[in-house]
């Protein structure tokens, strides 16, 4: 079977794509993986670092629905770029951060700087997401994905690496500086790559599947799970008909929502106490926290080459409730570990559930909402996804006054097979 024929403006944007998620990756595996560590060390309670995970969620919330029906009609290329620019500016005020201030202040200053900048990447995450599937059209787009997916994996290890490294060896707070600057060059570039892409004027066929592309903007790592901004393309295409449409909550897919908003719950619950957890009660060095999520990147990745096949065995249901039910080992393998050993495991695992979880929770959801409805129906999983982020991540923080910190992990661990098994009855 011959290959599809490639114009010179596909093949120019095609090769910024891969620039511009090489570039990201070195943000994500240096200041988007280290920022939360950094606030742990300065002494952030739970409740901040609760903070720090919900402020996007929040700003998301309350802008989405507004941000997609303003694109619609606009250039999404121009206002990815401008977005982009916009917002990863902000990372340049953390770069002298740990030099200037107390510890107390510096954490709030990151909180206040995480959200403002969570203002234009909510545009910015809903214009790309649109950008990026009327640029690559469907008979390139698993190419572009593979590629991009496998760039973003290689980058963000080595990166992730080379910053553990930089943060053993090199002093305080140089080391830390260093980090944040080199997150700071891979916003810029990447930014930089965003810009060079230009619109060939015709609108690809609409397939209605998801684009499974782990890099797109507006994305945030946390320990054990990526904020996946699942359809937000269909924010821009309502052509004027109402977005925020409550009557679907009393259809079946209201059930299925709530399935999804106590997954999304209870698998944020524990995001704001991981690190706290290993700094302070592993104590764990930055080299061993870089390994840690370099092994998660990379099973992550060699286990979503694996789940076409899967698929097809088990079909997209199975996946989601196979990987919720794994979903719960990272806390549970965490919370016995009193050392590197388990938690290096559980990166490992924490890996393979992830991209099994991520696949199954958005091709069950696009599998689930009807192909001339969907702009409504995503926008109702958008708000499911971000009231998920504001209660567990708000709410982990105040299990562990209750608690305690090991005794809330294992709890968030049952909490997370708890949800599978509402996945398997509602999913």
């Amino acid at each position: 079977m011959s290959s599809p024929s490639m114009t010179d403006t596909e093949r120019s944007n095609f090769w910024h794509l891969y620039a511009d998620v090489f570039w990201f990756g070195v943000l994500a595996g240096s200041l988007m993986a280290f920022l939360a560590v950094y606030a742990a060390r300065q002494g952030a309670s739970g409740f901040q670092l609760g903070l720090l995970n919900a402020g996007p969620g929040m700003v998301n919330l309350v802008l989405s629905l507004p941000a997609g029906r303003w694109l619609e009609g606009r250039s999404n290329v121009r206002v990815t770029y401008w977005t982009s620019l916009a917002g990863r500016l902000g990372y340049l005020v953390l770069v002298p951060l740990p030099a200037l201030l107390g510890a107390q202040a510096q954490i709030w200053i990151i909180i206040l700087v995480t959200l403002l900048i969570s203002i234009p990447s909510t545009v910015l995450a809903i214009a790309f997401n649109a950008m990026f599937a009327d640029l690559v059209s469907p008979e390139w787009r698993a190419t572009v994905v593979g590629r991009r997916n496998a760039l973003l994996a290689v980058s963000m290890i080595i990166t992730s690496l080379a910053c553990g490294q930089i943060l053993d060896r090199l002093t305080f707070p140089g080391n830390y500086q260093l980090v944040f600057a080199l997150g700071v060059l891979g916003a810029m570039m990447s930014s930089f790559h965003l810009g060079r892409l230009r619109s060939h004027g015709a609108v690809p066929e609409r397939v209605g599947k998801p684009i499974m592309d782990f890099a797109r903007p507006g994305l945030l790592r946390f320990l054990d799970t990526f904020r996946m901004p699942a359809g937000l393309r269909y924010l821009t295409r309502s052509e004027g008909k109402p977005l925020l449409r409550l009557d679907l909550l009393r259809s079946s897919f209201g059930l299925f929502m709530l399935a999804y908003l106590v997954f999304y719950t209870f698998q944020y619950l524990p995001i704001p106490v991981f690190p706290i957890f290993f700094v302070r009660e592993l104590k764990l060095s930055d080299g061993q926290i870089s390994l840690g999520s370099a092994l998660f990147f990379l099973t992550m990745m060699l286990t979503s080459f694996q789940v076409t096949a899967l698929t097809n065995r088990l079909q997209h249901r199975g996946v989601l409730i196979l990987g919720a039910f794994l979903y719960g080992l990272y806390p549970l393998v965490n919370t016995l570990a009193r050392g590197v050993g388990l938690y290096m495991v559980a990166s490992l695992i924490g890996g393979v559930m992830w991209a099994l979880t991520n696949a199954g929770l958005l091709n069950r959801l696009m599998e689930r909402v009807p192909e001339d409805d969907r702009p409504a129906h995503m926008a109702i999983h958008n708000l499911v996804l971000n009231f998920g982020i504001l209660a567990g991540s708000l709410g982990g923080p105040l299990l562990v006054e209750w608690l305690g910190m090991r005794e809330m992990l294992c709890l968030s661990a049952g909490l997370r097979f708890l949800a599978a098994i509402i996945f398997w009855f509602l999913a």
